[in-house]
């Protein structure tokens, strides 16, 4: 039976099961719960703490995993990511007080608190860059105005909670991180896994495209499918209207409603669209 890791709390938790459900696998009815064992998928899933998910899996006592890209770098775990899963979107910066650490190179000799150590510590080594890394469990923005660091490494996103503690981002971002799907480097490909990783990329996959559908004048037809040339190529159906045939294609969500329009321009109607829930390409 495959094992595989699940976030019990976070971000990451309610979207990595919301995925697992997408892609058709029973999970947990409680949050209290720590296993669910899906039997008609052969799989069994333990809610774990995030930052503990890579170790297990790199440990082999669990073949797969959902985590962060940070928490995974940051663990050093002996894992590879499998799978770019699109939620949990985080990016992972260095600030400190205004003035103070202009750009990378200023970060020299100086105290860096972070509750992710291997992340910062990687990034220093990469860049040949020496200073003392300060780890904390949490609440880093605090650790420059209560003295025990120059300048701390932390997830930002609107920046707001750095204002509030009289900070600004420095340098380029160490990390822009998601959620992956992790598995160990030499771990064997078996049916159990293809299956998972092809569902979730159907999930992926469903959730960027739509079906768009629609009726078109037959001689206007190539102008249509210019702007819906589909995945491999739209489905066309003569209607019984004669001259006229129906459409079908996927299309980006991000571009429906742009598409929708220059179709309308074009003469097309009955334009609709579906959501996909699932998918294989």
């Amino acid at each position: 039976m495959l094992r595989i890791a699940v976030p019990n709390k976070g971000t990451l938790s309610k979207p990595a099961s919301d995925m697992l459900r997408e892609a058709g696998y029973r999970q947990r009815g409680d949050d209290r719960d720590l296993v669910c064992v899906d039997a008609d998928n052969g799989v069994e899933f333990f809610y774990l703490r995030p930052r503990d998910i890579a170790v297990y899996v790199g440990s082999g006592d669990l073949d797969l995993g959902i985590t962060g890209q940070d928490l995974l770098v940051d663990s050093g775990a002996p894992v590879s990511e499998l799978l770019p899963l699109g939620f949990a979107p985080a990016t992972f910066r260095f600030a400190a007080p205004p003035e103070t650490v202009r750009d990378v190179p200023d970060l020299a000799g100086r105290r860096i608190a972070t509750a992710y150590p291997g992340v910062v510590e990687r990034f220093l080594a990469d860049h040949e860059i020496k200073a003392d890394v300060v780890r904390l469990d949490g609440a880093v923005e605090n650790a420059v105005r209560l003295g025990v660091a120059d300048v701390i490494a932390d997830v930002v996103a609107t920046g707001g909670t750095l204002r509030q503690a009289g900070l600004v981002p420095v340098g380029e971002p160490i990390l822009v991180s998601e959620a992956v799907l992790v598995g160990r480097p030499e771990g064997e490909r078996n049916g159990a896994v293809n299956q998972l990783l092809r569902r979730l990329q159907g999930v992926l996959v469903a959730r960027r495209y739509v079906m768009l559908a629609y009726d078109v004048r037959a001689d206007r037809l190539e102008g249509a499918v210019a702007l819906t040339p589909g995945i491999e190529s739209p489905t066309v159906s003569p209607l019984h209207r004669e001259g006229w045939v129906a459409v079908q294609a996927m299309v980006m969500r991000t571009e429906v409603h742009r598409i929708m329009d220059e179709l309308y321009d074009l003469g097309a109607r009955a334009i609709l669209v579906t959501d996909i829930h699932a998918c294989r390409l």
